[in-house]
């Protein structure tokens, strides 16, 4: 949809659990990108900018915190809003400082605060600044509707003031992002799902899925698994829950309501990345970053008891990320067979907390939604 067909998301509208909705880094970076090019181009100093968001039909109006030149580039700032979310960014400042190039492209740098990938298996390659795909696209999408033509080139250098101290507080460190926060987000918005009060809008999610006898459900962690949801299992969205970080939570939630009712639930399927339902392996039934450890261990212990070679099982165990352990075993001719030993543990201690459920299926999925165990 062409930006002037777009419509306004308001921000003022809060989320079905009643929080407040905030802006993601992507979505601060690429107002700050926009508030920079009208000075650049046209000489405007802007106090707000629409930011196109991913959806391709909405757009976001962006308050700027400051806009200013600095020789042949100009900086914008702009203050991160996390709406309800517990976000460690939230409150930080995000700028922008964009010149043109004689590249005729758009170039992205790590400015101060903003991390650079020095590990495999993360969302940009090793040596790139920790700038996500789909904030990429916005900020691209941002230049050629500030612009007016497109061969121009421009440099955008994303920062974050206090970048480096905030980092420290997440995982990035662990990951291999140094030097400061990434820049993330797929949607553009924030979702307010790490509070209780979406723990409790989960419980009415699980009641919904279970009405009027439902035979079958799916509890998702996040996006991925949603088409599996709706293409294989046929389920309707109105039997899926996004149970966010609290699987222990929607478990204890459905057996509640399947005793209340006085009867059983013929299949519950988990389906997401193991990068949130591996937790379990850990004992882990909140899987945010805040109060669990990184999946990797968990895995790594399938590998041992599996009898996979010690070398492979520590490469696994120090693996950055899940994603990255994925690549070591994609080479391995069993790595299906390993992935399904992860899911039928992973749905073992699940099913010991929903016993009201006959059968409990888990299907773990990479960041691209391929099957990881192989089997519909």
């Amino acid at each position: 949809m062409a930006p002037a067909d777009r419509q306004p998301l308001d921000l003022s509208v809060l989320a079905l659990n009643g929080l407040r909705r905030g802006r993601t880094t992507g979505t601060c970076a690429t107002a700050a990108v926009k508030a920079a090019l009208y000075l650049l181009l046209w000489g405007e100093v802007k106090g707000a900018v629409d930011v196109s968001l991913p959806d391709g039909v909405h757009y976001l109006t962006v308050p700027v915190a400051g806009v200013m030149r600095q020789g042949d580039a100009v900086r914008a700032e702009v203050l991160k809003d996390g709406g309800d979310d517990p976000d460690s960014t939230h409150g930080a400042t995000i700028f922008a400082e964009v010149a043109r190039n004689d590249a005729g492209i758009v170039r992205f740098f790590a400015g101060r605060g903003v991390g650079t990938a020095t590990a495999p298996g993360l969302r940009v390659a090793v040596g790139e600044p920790a700038i996500n795909p789909v904030p990429r696209q916005m900020m691209r999408a941002a230049v050629a509707e500030v612009a007016d033509d497109g061969g121009q080139g421009f440099d955008l250098t994303i920062g974050c003031e206090n970048g480096e101290a905030i980092a420290a507080k997440t995982f990035n460190p662990r990951l291999g992002i140094v030097g400061g926060i990434s820049i993330l987000g797929t949607s553009g918005i924030v979702e307010p799902m790490s509070l209780a009060t979406w723990i409790a809008s989960i419980e009415v999610y699980v009641r919904v899925a279970l009405a009027g006898g439902a035979a079958r459900a799916a509890y998702l962690p996040g996006k991925i698994g949603r088409d599996y949801a709706r293409d294989v299992l046929a389920l309707p969205e109105a039997r899926t829950v996004q149970i966010a970080n609290f699987l222990g939570d929607a478990l204890d939630f459905t057996e509640r309501a399947l005793r209340e009712e006085g009867r059983k639930l013929d299949e519950l399927w988990l389906a997401g990345h193991p990068g949130k339902l591996a937790k379990v392996l850990d004992g882990y039934w909140d899987t945010h970053s805040g109060k669990s450890r990184m999946a990797m261990g968990g895995v790594a212990r399938v590998a041992a008891e599996m009898g996979y070679a010690p070398e492979m099982v520590r490469q696994i165990g120090m693996a950055n990320t899940v994603e990255a352990a994925m690549e070591i075993l994609k080479q391995e001719p069993g790595a299906e067979a390993f992935w399904r030993e992860v899911e039928y543990r992973i749905g073992r201690l699940a099913h010991a907390r929903v016993p009201s459920v006959s059968r409990l299926e888990v299907r773990l999925f990479d960041l691209a939604g391929n099957l990881l165990g192989g089997r519909q």
